[in-house]
């Protein structure tokens, strides 16, 4: 039976991302199609493309080997041919990609669809237009692109439909470009195209420190009157407060919602609910009239490292359940959000021109926590699953040189070995405890 609750959990709230553009692998890289025609550019510089053609290219990813803890990523190098194009489609060598939730909850097996390991993961990245396929005519090789993809891009080398990049402004680098499609582009369709935001509002969002939470903080500074509420740790209060949120709330030792209630008895009008379970239900209670909850991810069942099975039983056992009389009676709306299903092309392109110009207004900047070379993959998904960043988390694909590596003295060896050992402890402690709570 629990085994059934948790197969309908995944099915209920983790999916990937489904389009005609499928899916961005190693393997599209590695096994181009050789009936495809070969890549052409009209601009500048086509004929050294050509010639870097007949060179094999080398080309460094992060593929996903099988499911479980952080050491499931590695780094491998593959020697490639020259990838072939299709009609409509661009060759990008990714300089920075981002790194989100979706990609520890797909490192556990918890997106369902996506496919099998051995796989490359990523849905955005930005780089260089290297080549460019057939009929393509508004990018060209040199271009500065943000790319996304369904998974694939934690790698140098991408294949991607042209209508999937996007120019970046001048002044942006290829670090805040990797950080705008997914967090950006969910907070602006939560805030403008679902609860539609207004004057004077009053907007909840968990995880106020993190990637989508920085955005939506950012974009409600572009209402007049809007009134943020965020919960964050302690220590991570001063910075939410100057980036905009009105009022802090650390969840680790506080009742948010009592705490909210202090401040506003009659509640908010948006709450953004990640976590899932018993959160959704207070998010609800906490909703005035006419007021919006929607519901954009299922932290809550994140525990350790590796997929906990009674942690998913105890997120789905809480869900909000509701029908449709009790909805009209509190006259409240519920919805749900995952990026993921928005097939349509022209609302992803429609949003991500509006950021970018918000952008270069200055009305919106990605806050880059960290930024760390493929071979560091494992640090930078400890820091998000462990919620020690504040901002956005970037994957470099550039080798990491020998100058940054410090070498390790012989006692620093045994720590380090130590530290391991000591890790592993904490987390089959941390995998109990969550067992028992």
């Amino acid at each position: 039976q629990l085994k059934q609750e948790t197969t309908q959990f995944q099915t209920q709230f983790v999916k990937s991302w489904q389009s005609e553009a499928g899916e961005i692998s190693e393997s599209q890289v590695n096994k181009p199609d050789e009936s495809a025609p070969a890549a052409t550019s009209d601009a500048p510089g086509e004929s050294g493309a050509a010639a870097a053609e007949e060179k094999p290219l080398s080309c460094r990813a992060l593929v996903l080997t099988g499911f479980g803890g952080y050491d499931k990523v590695r780094l491998q190098v593959k020697t490639l041919e020259r990838p072939r194009l299709k009609a409509g489609e661009v060759l990008v060598r990714v300089k920075a990609c981002g790194l989100n939730f979706a990609e520890l909850l797909g490192r556990q097996g918890l997106y369902e669809l996506l496919p099998a390991p051995p796989v490359t993961m990523g849905m955005e990245g930005s780089g260089v237009v290297e080549a460019v396929g057939e009929g393509v005519k508004d990018r060209k090789v040199g271009d500065r692109v943000i790319a996304m993809s369904r998974s694939g891009m934690w790698q140098e080398l991408v294949i991607v439909p042209a209508n999937y990049t996007f120019p970046m402004p001048e002044q942006m680098s290829f670090e805040e470009g990797a950080a705008i499609p997914v967090n950006y582009i969910t907070a602006y369709m939560m805030l403008f195209e679902m609860a539609n935001v207004r004057p004077s509002k009053s907007v909840l969002v968990h995880m106020a420190a993190g990637g989508v939470g920085i955005a939506v903080t950012q974009l409600c500074q572009t209402v007049p009157d809007v009134t943020v509420f965020g919960t964050a740790s302690a220590s991570k209060h001063e910075t939410i407060a100057q980036g905009g949120v009105t009022h802090p709330i650390d969840y680790r030792t506080k009742d948010y919602v009592e705490e909210i209630r202090k401040i506003s008895p009659k509640g908010v009008d948006i709450v953004l609910d990640p976590l899932g379970g018993s959160d959704t239900q207070k998010g609800f209670n906490l909703l005035k009239p006419l007021g919006t909850l929607i519901v954009f991810g299922v932290a809550n069942c994140m525990t350790g490292q590796k997929k906990n099975l009674l942690a998913m039983a105890k997120t789905w056992y809480n869900q909000l359940s509701l029908n449709m009389l009790k909805l009209m009676q509190a006259n409240k709306a519920v919805c749900g959000f995952h990026l993921g299903y928005i097939t349509d092309e022209q609302l992803i392109s429609r949003a991500m021109v509006t950021l970018l110009e918000l952008y270069r207004q200055g009305k919106i900047k990605p806050r880059i926590d960290s930024c760390y070379h493929f071979e560091e993959v494992t640090d930078a998904m400890k820091r998000m699953h462990e919620r020690q960043n504040i901002g956005k988390v970037i994957l470099l694909p550039e080798p990491k040189k020998e100058e940054d590596k410090p070498d390790a003295e012989p006692g620093e060896i045994v720590e380090k070995t130590e530290a391991a050992v000591s890790e592993k402890k904490e987390e089959a402690k941390e995998e109990v405890k969550a067992e028992k709570d």
